[in-house]
């Protein structure tokens, strides 16, 4: 039982089975959690449009014309309707992530998945409409 193991040159590699590349393309779990953090990078694109035009808003009003118009060009147009597709998957996916993150408890018992999701999509209906009538004209 006092005996030292045998000396051995070379570590004994270890079995480990090959992993495909593409792994998280086999379960929609995986798949969505994949494409929600991808789609942060639209959320990002966002961010650089809106700085780009806070930028043109500085340098003038020949500046934010030429930004708009550029903001028509077909490229644009599609860019932002890929964008706006991908940062609404984003965030009605983070929406319904939103209960397994936060779990709240009351009186012992869990609080229900939709009372966490739901004031989150009421915030944002809310929101959404407070903005589009400032945009609209407010009347």
């Amino acid at each position: 039982m006092n005996q030292t193991p045998a000396y051995t040159e070379r570590h004994p590699r270890w079995y480990r089975t090959r992993v495909s590349t593409y792994w998280w393309t086999g379960q929609w779990s995986y798949f969505k959690f994949t494409l929600r953090e991808l789609t942060s990078l639209s959320v990002a694109y966002f961010v650089i449009i809106l700085l780009l035009q806070l930028r043109a808003l500085v340098r003038g009003p020949e500046a934010y014309a030429q930004f708009q118009e550029w903001l028509k060009t077909p490229l644009m147009i599609a860019l932002n309707a890929v964008g706006l597709f991908f940062v609404l998957f984003h965030t009605i996916t983070w929406f319904n992530l939103a209960p397994k993150a936060m779990v709240i408890r009351v009186r012992g018992k869990r609080v229900p998945n939709l009372m966490i999701a739901a004031p989150n999509y009421v915030a944002w209906l809310v929101i959404s409409a407070a903005v589009a009538w400032v945009l609209l004209g407010g009347r």
